[in-house]
Formats: structure tokens, C-alpha cells, sequence
């Protein structure tokens, strides 16, 4: 006679008396512990990884074309740093000097916006009232000059941490880099040692989340190219001030999927109205943008991705909520490869088959 206790008791025993799921539940463990207590020092250790697993796609092709793994790594490497020099020399002046014409344009455009909220009664008497105006001006006010302050506060009290941890990173990243892709055999088979002997799930595990993470890194990195000089051309056209500052905004905001390109509408749609007012060359500017936006998603990300990443958007929204409110920017950033890790775990775990479902009910 069976008790309802049994069922969670066989799947326990099931389980657990499988060496190869204790073994990665152990590996789980292990890993959720260094990332919760150690992840915030070992932030450049990440990022080495994700430009490491980008670069790795470019030395296996030259592998599959006959060169040899270190003259591949090297190859790779130089023109990964020769092409990131190049783009900072090019393209980071102009971005500097964009943010800093944005800031000292910000007091005009905020008295136009007053402007603008003031005439609201006069043009649609029947839906504002001078009262819900001149309250809702003095909330933006209040929220304006505490956000100045603190943000003042912040770069006063951190602005010589950020400088040191800037050329930190920048000593760091590039070394780093360096040694995950030219030492990539040693480093894998260091940390094989401490794996469990049985390791058939956890390779099966590995296997996949390698696969998927490595094009999900190459195929974002691509995007995010894409986007930005192709948003950087419609906005020349159309004469859009801050040109190269919102088509960056625009190429950074597929980091995070759907969120990013909501965000990222409100800049542009002020930076457009406060050029161009309320006109057609306004609406135009929203309509590209909307373009860009499903070319990016029924265009650019299957082509990029395939099935690459197969995971719901509502499992991707999921991710980014839990994720980003456990460690910050990171963990919007990595919410992706997280979720793509649970979900290979979840797809590689040992199932009930048909003779444990009989004994579970006998």
C-alpha cells in the first residue's frame, strides 16, 4: 500500500543514487557560490570569457582552413586588438564630444519641454488644467535636482575608483583574453581534474551550453555592429543630431532583448522633437526607428542566430527580471547565457521513463 510520501522518496532515491546528476548538482553548486560571493571581483574574468568565446569562432575557422591553433590565436588576436584601436581612435572623440554637447544642450531642452507643457492647457483645455501642469512641472523639478545630486555625489565620491578600475580592466582584459584562447587546452583540462569521474552528463551538459553561448556571443557582437552603423546612416539622412551617441544607444540596446529597444525610444524621441518639434520630419524619424527595430527582429536575429538560442521571449523577460535584481548590469548582461545554461541542464536532466512510472505507483 503506498503512502503519498513515496513518490517524492523514489524520485530522491532515483536521483540522487545517480552518480553523474550528483555530480552536477555538485559542479551547480559549486559555481552559484563563486558567482554570488566572488562574482563582483571576478567581473573582468567574465568579460575576458565572453570576448574569448568570440574571438574562439574566427580561430576555428582558420583551423578548419589548415592553420595551425597558435598561429590562429595570434592572427585573431592582433586584428581583434588592431581593429578595437581603431575604433576607439576613430569613434570615441566623437562620442565624448556628442554626450558633452547632449549636457550642455539639456538646459534648453528642458525649458522647451516647459514651454511646451505649459501651452498644454491652452491647446486642450478640456483634458489639462493649468494646476495639473504647474504640478506636474514641479514633481519633474524635484526629481531632476535630487537625480543631480545624487549622480553628482556618486562621480565625486567614485570617480577615482572608476579611473583605476578602467585601466585595471584595460591591463587586465586584453591578457586575459590573450591566455583563455592560447592556453584554451591547459585550462580545460585543469579544471577536468576536479570534475567528478563520472562526467557523461556533465559533458552532455557542457557540450550544448559551449555550442549555444559561443554563437549567441558572436552572433550579438555582430548585431550590435550592424545596428549601429546602419542606424548611424539613417541618421545622417535624416540630419538627426547626437547621430553616432543614439546609434550606439540603438546597437547596445540588443543586450538586453525587447527591454532595450523600449528604453532607447525615449532619447531619440526627445532628441527628435526637440530638433524638429512636432513635424513630419519627427514622425519619420520614429517610423525608422521602428523599421530598424523589426528588420533587427525578423530580419537580423534569424539570420544571426537560427536556433542558436531557442528560448521564449517571455523566458528571456523572465531571465533579465531575476537575473538583473540578483547582480545588477551583469546579470542583465549575462541573463542570456544563464537562462541558456538552465536550459541545457533542464533538457539534458534524466527524465521518469515508462518502468519508473510503474514503480513509483505499485
Amino acid at each position: 500500500m503506498s503512502t503519498p510520501m513515496y513518490p517524492i522518496r523514489d524520485w530522491i532515491y532515483r536521483h540522487l543514487s545517480d552518480p553523474q546528476v550528483v555530480g552536477l548538482a555538485g559542479i551547480l553548486l559549486v559555481g552559484l557560490v563563486v558567482v554570488t560571493f566572488f562574482g563582483g571581483m571576478l567581473v573582468p574574468v567574465f568579460a575576458s570569457i565572453v570576448l574569448a568565446y568570440l574571438l574562439e569562432g574566427l580561430v576555428r575557422l582558420l583551423m578548419r582552413r589548415g592553420v595551425g591553433r597558435r598561429t590562429s590565436v595570434l592572427l585573431v588576436y592582433l586584428i581583434f586588438m588592431l581593429f578595437l584601436g581603431a575604433l576607439l581612435l576613430a569613434l570615441l572623440p566623437t562620442i565624448v564630444n556628442q554626450v558633452i554637447q547632449l549636457v550642455e544642450n539639456l538646459p534648453a531642452m528642458l525649458e522647451q519641454g516647459q514651454k511646451a507643457l505649459l501651452a498644454l492647457p491652452e491647446r486642450y483645455p478640456e483634458y489639462f488644467s493649468a494646476e495639473q501642469v504647474t504640478a506636474l512641472l514641479d514633481t519633474i523639478r524635484r526629481e531632476a535636482i535630487s537625480w543631480a545630486r545624487g549622480l553628482a555625489s556618486y562621480f565625486s565620491l567614485a570617480s577615482l575608483v572608476m579611473v583605476i578600475t578602467v585601466v585595471v580592466y584595460a591591463i587586465l582584459l586584453p591578457v586575459l583574453i590573450f591566455f583563455f584562447l592560447w592556453d584554451k587546452s591547459k585550462i580545460l583540462g585543469w579544471m577536468a581534474r576536479f570534475l567528478p569521474r563520472h562526467q557523461g552528463l556533465t559533458l552532455s551538459v557542457w557540450h550544448e551550453v559551449d555550442l549555444q553561448i559561443g554563437n549567441y556571443v558572436r552572433g550579438k557582437f555582430v548585431e550590435i555592429l550592424i545596428l549601429w552603423f546602419g542606424s548611424y546612416l539613417v541618421w545622417l539622412f535624416f540630419g538627426l543630431d547626437f547621430a553616432m551617441l543614439l546609434a550606439l544607444l540603438v546597437g547596445l540596446s540588443v543586450i538586453i532583448p525587447y527591454v532595450g529597444a523600449i528604453v532607447v525610444t525615449l532619447p531619440i524621441a526627445i532628441v527628435a522633437y526637440f530638433q524638429f518639434g512636432a513635424s513630419s520630419e519627427f514622425v519619420w524619424i520614429l517610423v525608422a526607428y521602428a523599421i530598424i527595430q523589426a528588420l533587427d527582429a525578423n530580419v537580423l536575429v534569424p539570420l544571426l542566430f537560427s536556433e542558436a538560442v531557442n528560448l521564449h521571449p517571455v523566458a528571456i523577460i523572465i531571465a533579465i527580471l531575476i537575473f538583473g535584481g540578483i547582480w545588477g548590469f551583469w546579470g542583465v548582461f549575462f541573463a542570456i547565457p544563464l537562462a541558456t545554461v538552465i536550459q541545457a541542464i533542464i533538457n539534458a536532466w534524466p527524465r521518469a521513463t515508462a518502468d519508473d512510472a510503474e514503480e513509483a505507483q505499485a
